[in-house]
């Protein structure tokens, strides 16, 4: 077989990227949340609750579903990553958990409109997202592999910009030739497309099976240009995984830089999908936003993720990415008290008029900033692991890296739900965020710019 080229293994991993990234742009943000966030509501008024009460019911279930996938991810990365490097074997975990992905977000064609089947759409959205965040485990431990340490901050930003590109396309699609409006039309003013019917919102719920096959189709490429070291054969078992995983937390008390930037990392990067989990259904549940409008926003977030991400890239490059990470943090604070400090009635505290759009073009402005700074905060991080990568385990220490950024994957929606519950608002609820980037930021104090240099 001949030699795979650098440059095409590079443009294969990208590959991941972008067939992935949908699932995090349609069905976690902009599309399928908001979508969900909107048949809870309903299905919760028709049982006797007001508007505001069943706002805030919704946003609870949906932080319930967050929260327990958070937790299934929490527990298993470490040990699937661990479970890899025994085996010396990447491809065939990737393989299955794609499969988890594909039908886990084919399934939500079935969400009904009057909510009537909304907690086995739940699980089925929960097993796609467990499959994409477990496969993504395995795909960021590639990186090591596909350049040195002044080449991995700029590959991994150039990926991460050319996956927001694959979701900003891939929204683009959804809006123009399927989301129904009111009126039971598109952006583009057509019925939608493939004969759906609009009154039964077959439009909408067809961001499921577009997903799926949108992953299917683009990770062609990974699979035809992204190989196992075929040098490696190792046959594992889970006990060794066991024993490799408990010696490398052990191991953590003696690498201080990496210890605290995985704990910096658990805070701020739960922060940022909090962020992401909520923003769509904050626009629906507050600022009363329909889908039309959540996805044009949605557009201008995923334009500046991917925009910023490449700027964010050179800048890991030039500058390192600890800088570059605690600029984005800095940022993302400023955003979330601005988020949690407005709704329709008043910004800051200061009333508006009735029917002000400032609310609207706050919120929009606080979108390219979310988009952007996570695009960058995303690229970097990843960046700053690979710094404190054992080349020898490159897959379980990634597994960490996804265990810091999942051990409290389920502490973001647990916070919101809780605040949601105790407050009765969903603007209210979002405040934890806000804490959790704080904590990030503190921690990040110890973590050494190059790394712990322990390899």
């Amino acid at each position: 077989m001949a030699e795979i080229s650098k440059r095409r293994r590079i443009w294969g991993w990208w590959f991941f990227d972008w067939a992935g990234q949908p699932y995090h742009t349609l069905l976690v943000t902009f599309v399928f949340g908001p979508y969900f966030a909107g048949v809870a509501a309903g299905y919760y008024a028709n049982t006797g609750l007001d508007a505001e009460a069943a706002a805030a019911q919704a946003q609870t279930v949906w932080a319930n579903c967050l929260t327990i996938t958070g937790l299934i991810i929490a527990f298993g990365a470490p040990l699937l990553g661990a479970m890899a490097d025994v085996s010396g074997r990447r491809i065939p975990w990737i393989f299955a958990f794609s499969a988890m992905y594909a039908v886990g977000s084919a399934a939500l064609w079935y969400t009904m409109p009057d909510g009537s089947n909304m907690w086995l759409m739940l699980s089925a959205f929960g097993l796609g997202f467990v499959g994409a965040e477990y496969a993504l485990i395995f795909i960021n431990s590639q990186l090591p592999d596909l350049g040195d340490d002044s080449e991995v901050g700029e590959i991994s930003g150039s990926g991460f910009a050319f996956g927001y590109f694959g979701g900003l396309i891939s929204l683009i699609i959804m809006l123009a030739l399927f989301v129904e409006q009111p009126n039971g039309r598109t952006l583009i003013g057509i019925e939608p497309a493939l004969g759906l019917d609009a009154s039964t919102r077959e439009g909408t719920r067809f961001v499921g099976p577009f997903t799926a096959a949108w992953f299917i189709l683009f990770m062609v490429p990974y699979f035809l240009w992204v190989r196992d070291d075929e040098t490696t054969n190792k046959k594992g078992s889970v006990r060794e995984a066991l024993q490799l995983l408990a010696k490398s937390v052990s191991n953590l008390r003696h690498r201080v830089s990496l210890a605290t930037y995985l704990g910096s990392s658990m805070f701020y990067r739960d922060a940022l999908n909090g962020l992401y989990g909520f923003g769509g259904v904050y626009a629906r549940l507050v600022l009363e936003w329909d889908l039309i409008k959540i996805g044009i926003f949605g557009i201008v977030s995923v334009l500046a993720s991917a925009i910023f991400a490449w700027i964010g890239g050179k800048a890991d490059k030039k500058y390192g990415p600890k800088p570059v990470i605690l600029m984005a943090i800095w940022v993302l604070i400023f955003v979330c008290i601005t988020v949690v400090s407005m709704d329709r009635t008043q910004v800051y505290g200061l009333s508006l008029p009735e029917g002000s759009s400032l609310p609207d073009l706050v919120f929009f402005g606080c979108g390219v900033l979310i988009g952007g700074m996570g695009g960058i905060l995303q690229s970097s991080s990843r960046s700053m692991m690979v710094r404190h990568t054992d080349p020898k385990t490159p897959v379980e220490s990634f597994g960490l890296y996804g265990l810091s950024g999942r051990a409290t994957a389920f502490a973001a929606p647990l916070l919101i739900g809780v605040a949601t519950t105790v407050t009765g608002s969903a603007r209210l609820g979002v405040s934890p965020i806000i804490l959790l980037f704080i904590l990030g930021l503190f921690l990040m104090r110890w973590v050494r710019p190059e790394g712990d240099q322990s390899r």
